[in-house]
């Protein structure tokens, strides 16, 4: 039929589906994920298959979400403690067990997942008890231990607020009221400007069957007090006891909101610093569990005081008391954890500087990105605040955790500004230049060897070096650094992001501030049995 200079074959049927197949896959992957949220109230997890596709751009290896869709949530599970007030590790096994039995899975058949520690999870003992419960995973499990601002900013995304304010190009306030805090976030144009919170939340009392008290935190004894009545273990407390106190509870939320000068409860209860109160806010938002009674997707009383804040918060914004519009932004109890995790990967340049290859492989480091502009003079000073800011945001103590520092070099790669950013690194992480701790540097652009000679050399930077360029991170990435690839020099990254959803179908938003804001707008696909398994309090 026809005469070419290259021996080629005539695929059948079966080879062109073969051939398909492998075309599909070389630029398609699909994961199955789990996130799971463990909180000092409510432990819950959900599984998904998560569609990644590489970018169309030219010689790009990064792979992007292009779907994800929900295959089974667990029941919401007020999260086990033991008499001594930790968190009881056997009891969460056999709960994660049952998920995974109930959803069909397979540990083999997950890929990667993402466990979100919160509140009394973080404490030590706890946190140690629960990591081990994924030990065995840990290769593919990414583990956020999440401080009041970290958990803000989860929750801000995963609600949908952050989507909201960059789609509406609004300020918004995202109020997320869990079980033992309040976390706030403000954002705008897709991104968190602060955060903050305070330790007001509905599950800092507790009632048994009988309406006995069978829980009591300290925040709601300080705000007991002020509110001139007593808790006891084992007492009822009284319709008017109980309203005082809510009462309470919501005045501090209603201060904070309106971001006036703190009283003296207020600033008992004030967990990080105060919000700014110069950023104009145009609407709020909600999430956590009390936003589930307060947009009327949860009815049941749950034994604590969820559902009275809910109503009194309805009541605050019919009386204008909040003077905000009001948007559901979608999800909220499990906002802070819907997203797993994903993996994409990417190789770096072949102009690294990595002073011991014996350290590789390393995982799980948390990026953090530096939220500054490197094309124009380059100022040391402001290279260190704005690594500080970024700390501040992930609530990660330099000493003590081991981060990546992504950023974008623009503009001339001349040593007087690659010297000044070499300066700042250096003054914004302090603790890790004196320790000589690692100090790992992942940028867009091709300064990665002279810049991590720069450190050697001119700075005397004593700690192991990794400098890795041609690498693009985002905040809420995790990474791991492979072993250095021979005889090219390049090194392979794993990266591993929380997801959060970004829906397009959040409709008409309610702006009056009538209580039923509720729309149940940007929802995940749920596969699961369709049932609604108690919400509670995160």
């Amino acid at each position: 039929m026809h005469d070419l200079e290259f021996d080629h074959i005539h695929p059948n049927e079966e080879q062109r589906e073969q051939l398909s197949d492998a075309i599909w896959s070389a630029d398609n992957v699909e994961f199955t994920t789990v996130g799971v949220d463990v909180g000092s109230s409510t432990s819950h997890l959900m599984f998904a298959k998560v569609h990644l596709q590489r970018l169309s751009e030219a010689l790009s290896s990064r792979f992007v979400v292009v779907g994800r869709e929900i295959i089974w949530k667990s029941p919401i599970l007020l999260t086990p403690y033991r008499s001594d007030y930790t968190i009881d590790a056997d009891e969460l096994k056999i709960f994660i067990d049952k998920a995974y039995k109930e959803a069909g899975l397979e540990r083999d058949d997950i890929d990667s997942g993402a466990v979100i520690l919160t509140g009394e999870a973080l404490k030590r003992s706890n946190a140690r008890a629960i990591a081990d419960l994924f030990a065995a995973e840990s290769g593919k499990f990414v583990c956020a231990s999440a401080g009041h601002n970290l958990e803000a900013l989860m929750a801000a995304h995963g609600s949908g607020a952050v989507e909201l304010s960059r789609k509406e190009h609004k300020t918004f306030l995202n109020i997320d009221v869990g079980g033992g805090t309040t976390k706030f976030a403000l954002v705008h144009g897709g991104k968190l400007l602060d955060s903050s919170a305070v330790a007001v939340g509905g599950r800092l009392i507790a009632f048994n069957d009988a309406g006995e008290l069978a829980r009591i935190e300290g925040p709601a004894e300080r705000m007991a007090k002020e509110a001139g009545i007593e808790l006891k273990l084992g007492a009822k407390l009284s319709k008017s006891d109980r309203q005082k106190l809510v009462d309470t509870m919501i005045g501090v939320l209603k201060d904070t909101i309106a971001r006036k000068k703190p009283s003296k409860l207020g600033k008992d209860l004030m967990l990080t610093p105060a919000l700014p109160s110069k950023t104009k806010i145009d609407a709020v938002t909600f999430s956590g569990g009390v936003s589930e009674f307060i947009f009327k997707r949860q009815k049941a009383d749950l034994g604590d005081l969820g559902q009275d804040m809910a109503t009194a918060f309805s009541k605050a914004l019919e009386n204008n008391e909040i003077e905000y519009p009001v948007y559901d932004p979608g999800q909220g109890i499990r906002a802070t954890v819907v997203g797993a995790s994903q993996f994409t990967v990417q190789v770096s340049g072949n102009t690294v500087h990595i002073t011991e290859p014996d350290s590789l492989p390393i995982r799980n480091i948390p990026v953090i990105r530096l939220d500054i502009s490197l094309a124009g003079d380059i100022e040391p000073k402001k290279i260190a605040e704005a690594i500080s800011k970024a700390l501040t945001r992930f609530d990660i103590e330099e000493s003590e955790t081991t981060i990546a520092l992504a950023f974008r070099w623009e503009g001339e790669p001349s040593h007087p500004r690659m010297f000044a950013l070499a300066q700042g690194i250096c003054d914004g992480l302090p603790k890790t230049i004196a320790n000589k701790d690692q100090l790992i540097l992942v940028m867009e652009g091709d300064i990665g060897k002279s810049l991590g000679v720069i450190l050697r050399k001119e700075l005397d930077v004593g700690g192991d070096i990794i400098s890795l360029d041609g690498i693009q991170l985002q905040e809420f990435d995790y990474i791991d650094i492979g072993e250095l690839i021979q005889p090219t020099d390049v090194v392979p990254l794993i990266i591993k992001s929380l997801l959060f959803t970004s829906d397009e179908a959040h409709g008409e938003h309610d702006h009056s501030h009538d209580h039923g804001h509720g729309h149940g707008h940007g929802h995940d696909h749920d596969h699961s049995d369709g049932k609604d398994h108690g919400h509670t309090h995160d």
